[in-house]
């Protein structure tokens, strides 16, 4: 039975990944910061089989611990303060977590497999955010990185020293630059789930409308439970490499409102959103378009999700949510 650790567990990644994991018979371990973290609970009723372990990624020693305890033959960090519009708000906290803990795991992976670097394989979630201001489009492993946010900076930081790891240890060490993924289990403050909430709640006369900032900026979006796959499949390779992980296809914030106001009946939405400036980034990042081929021909890796179906199923999750919220 293959054993694997993953921090980040309570965000969307690490529950359908601990789902991917467990269905193919894996012991999962995953790593929980604080005693009382309110996301225990959905962690233990969502995948009730994974064994929580307490540790902090920007913490080595509480790291050190958990291998010990885990014993993990393939580590997946997910951890991350992944909200890009908090980085700005605290720049240095998210270059500690995002980009500095990135190291401590990386560290902690090295220490554990002591001389033996091929006992255990390490995946790191990069960022389509590390493109920013795009020098290519499509943009591919082999594009230009040019962060225009403090996550971006830190998701570049931790990208390159998991590079420089398998460089300079011979680890199996893999990075996947996923391009935007959401699901039903996306947190409330992106706006993808900001909107598909708000549009569930004014179907069901709830609210009124819903305040957004830019919305023509551009994005490549897939579903995040297609996505964990292309993570396990990284590890399952004999050599270590990475992977833009995408759909080839990018969408609007405008495109991504039509299909969500049409999919409740509502098609003359425009008067119901505004524009706030508090919602516009200081550096926007315009255009987002990943270039999948490489996870399609190597990993043999595809999305199955498509864009339409992707808004819908989140709909259609908030709408359930709203209707029980409000006794309907």
């Amino acid at each position: 039975m293959k054993r694997a650790l993953i921090t980040g567990i309570t965000g969307q990644d690490g529950l359908y990944l601990s789902e991917l994991l467990l269905s193919k018979g894996y012991e999962v371990y995953g790593l929980i910061r604080g005693q009382n973290n309110p996301k225990a609970e959905l962690v233990r009723s969502v995948v009730p089989d994974v064994k929580l372990l307490n540790g902090d990624i920007t913490d080595l020693s509480s790291l050190i611990r958990a291998f010990s305890e885990a014993q993990p033959d393939e580590v997946y960090n997910l951890g991350a303060i992944s909200f890009v519009a908090y980085s700005w708000e605290n720049a240095r906290l998210t270059s500690d977590v995002t980009g500095i803990g990135v190291l401590n795991v990386l560290e902690a992976t090295r220490l554990y497999a002591g001389q033996d670097l091929s006992k255990v394989r390490f995946y790191q979630a990069s960022s389509s955010e590390m493109f920013g201001k795009v020098q290519d489009v499509p943009q591919r492993e082999s594009t230009l990185l040019w962060p225009r946010s403090p996550y971006g900076v830190a998701k570049v930081y931790g990208h390159y020293m998991t590079i420089n790891y398998r460089e300079s240890y011979g680890m199996h060490a893999s990075s996947g630059i996923l391009f935007n993924h959401e699901s039903p289990r996306r947190g409330p403050e992106f706006v993808t789930r900001k909107i598909t909430q708000a549009v569930a709640r004014i179907a069901l006369g709830l609210q009124d409308g819903i305040a957004l900032g830019n919305l023509d900026a551009k994005r490549d979006w897939g579903f995040a439970g297609d996505y964990v796959e292309a993570m396990w499949l990284m590890l399952q390779q004999e050599q270590a490499d990475d992977y833009v992980v995408a759909t080839g296809e990018t969408h609007s914030i405008r495109e991504f409102l039509e299909v969500a106001f049409a999919h409740v009946g509502i098609d003359d939405w425009e008067g119901k959103v505004t524009q706030d400036p508090r919602f516009f980034r200081p550096a926007e990042v315009d255009l987002l378009i990943g270039d999948p081929t490489k996870a399609r021909e190597q990993l043999g890796w595809q999305p199955k999700v498509g864009f339409d179906d992707l808004v819908r199923m989140m709909l259609d999750s908030d709408l359930a949510q709203q209707k029980e919220l409000a006794g309907r």
